[in-house]
């Protein structure tokens, strides 16, 4: 899976000479600490302050998941790329240009979505055709009209649920969504969305960090302590293409089953382990899947994309140069 590294089970992560040691059941993994740049521990895992430093020197970033596969954390070694110049004109594009940047993340979701609606459209499911209208109709125009970040976040809540709305009719029927529930989900689809909005937001904290800007001023989601508000804010017009094309298939092709891959008890269902291994392949594999850029003239893969709207904002704060999140369809 190239530099990500995932641990799924319970055991303990050391440094061993110059390569990481994971030890579980009385056996020894070797990590190559080559190419590594991130690692997801997706159980119960020991650590030491040693690993830590190790970790630090060779700038590895650490994503830390809780019982439930929802994110609690990252071990985030020292800000290398730290720029106070940035920082300065981040804070002010935040106070003069905040409504200017949530509007185009806002639009982007909805490009995504639509694109992903009429690629079913076209394949016979006309049901969803009431979304497919309502945004070419109503959505921009009603992004355009909105000044404040209340009703523009209004309005993407209501692009989300009509989206779900839609999944009735190609998903099978144990795979329909009542309602969107996260902490902790109550349904097999929703325990694939949060488990894959997740894992995008840490990739998404991964690309942030190796750029200058700051993780902590954001434009749609409202800046808060205690979390990587940027990182919501980047990774939300990728969700329709990357975690939701990536449910669709699993699903649809069968390769996600509620027999084999889920843990259902009274007020909660979450993937197994080799649920969480069937979908962690499938969605690095949509994040190494490549495309042709209009622009650059050269094959990028969504990895590269998400880094590329992190520089894009750059641009934005630093140029004035507007910045227009990643669209599926123009694919840049």
């Amino acid at each position: 899976m190239g530099s990500t590294r995932y641990i799924t089970s319970m055991g303990e992560l050391s440094r061993k000479d110059n390569s990481l040691c994971f030890r579980k059941n009385d056996r020894n993994i070797y990590i190559p600490i080559e190419n590594t740049k991130e690692i997801y521990c997706l159980n119960e895992i020991s650590m030491n302050s040693k690993l830590l430093e190790f970790l630090g020197q060779n700038n590895i970033v650490v994503h830390f998941f809780n019982y439930y596969g929802g994110y609690s954390g990252t071990f985030y070694p020292k800000d290398q790329y730290m720029s106070g110049k940035l920082l300065i004109r981040q804070v002010e594009t935040f106070q003069k240009d905040r409504i200017k940047i949530a509007r185009a993340i806002v639009k982007g979701i909805g490009c995504n979505i639509y694109e992903i609606l009429y690629h079913y459209y076209k394949h016979y499911k006309k049901e969803v055709k009431g979304t497919i209208d309502w945004i070419k109709k109503e959505f921009y125009l009603n992004v355009e009209s909105v000044s404040d970040i209340k009703p523009l976040m209004s309005i993407e809540g209501e692009l989300w649920m009509r989206f779900y709305n839609d999944f009735q009719y190609f998903l099978p029927e144990d795979f329909v969504m009542n309602k969107r529930v996260k902490r902790p989900p109550d349904n097999p689809i929703n325990a694939l969305i949060s488990f894959g909005n997740t894992l995008l937001y840490t990739k998404t904290i991964s690309a942030i960090y190796r750029t200058h800007l700051d993780q902590r001023i954001s434009f749609l989601h409202e800046p808060s302590e205690g979390r990587f508000s940027l990182s919501l804010d980047l990774s939300e017009v990728f969700k329709p293409i990357i975690v939701y094309r990536t449910i669709f298939d699993l699903v649809n092709n069968r390769k996600v089953q509620l027999s084999k891959h889920f843990d259902k008890r009274v007020n909660y269902c979450l993937l197994n382990e080799e649920g969480r291994k069937v979908f962690i392949e499938a969605f690095e594999e949509r994040m190494e899947s490549v495309f042709q850029h209009p622009l650059l003239k050269r094959k990028v893969t969504y990895r590269t994309a998400i880094k590329l709207d992190c520089y894009k904002l750059i641009k934005q704060i630093m140029e004035e140069k507007e910045f227009i999140p990643f669209r599926l369809k123009e694919g840049y």
